[in-house]
């Protein structure tokens, strides 16, 4: 009863804390913290790893609970659904205009593979495996090199 009295819903519940979790830890956490790590847009793109390896590292590490909400609830039609799509389209706008600022190619493509590599690294983390963000951040290296401009450094770097 307590829970009805503060949402109209579950679905309203999870949106909630969807909406507070997109601030805390795509706002404030892989976006803020990221670009304080590096000046260079490229640059913060790669923390986005070295903030992985130390999130995976956590001794309360769960995961990302857009991708959890988005697994769990799979109809399309669902507020819930709809919600972690946003904030994973979210994410995948920050890492966009961080490569437009790099000067790279293809910005969306780019976004869209860059956002898998994260994902696949989280769900790799929660799997268990101790390696993921160096993997995920292998991976980003490659893809840097087949979407860099050369009127970015980004070839230097690689």
């Amino acid at each position: 009863m307590t829970l009805y009295r503060n949402f109209p819903s579950k679905d309203a519940l999870v949106i909630d804390f969807l909406r507070e979790r997109e601030r805390l830890w795509t706002r404030e956490w892989l976006e803020a913290e990221s670009a304080r790590r590096a000046d260079d847009p490229v640059d913060q793109l790669l923390a986005i790893f070295d903030l992985f390896e130390e999130w995976f590292a956590a001794p309360d590490f769960e995961g990302c609970a857009f991708i959890s909400t988005l697994l769990e609830v799979r109809h399309a039609g669902e507020a819930a659904h709809r919600a972690s799509i946003e904030h994973l389209t979210t994410i995948r706008e920050i890492i966009a205009d961080r490569a437009r600022r790099a000067g790279l190619t293809d910005i969306d493509d780019f976004a869209r593979r860059w956002h898998i590599i994260m994902k696949g690294t989280i769900i790799a983390a929660q799997e268990g495996d101790p390696n993921a963000a160096n993997s995920g951040r292998e991976l980003a290296f490659l893809l840097l090199s087949r979407h860099g401009s050369r009127e970015t450094n980004t070839f230097r770097r690689l």
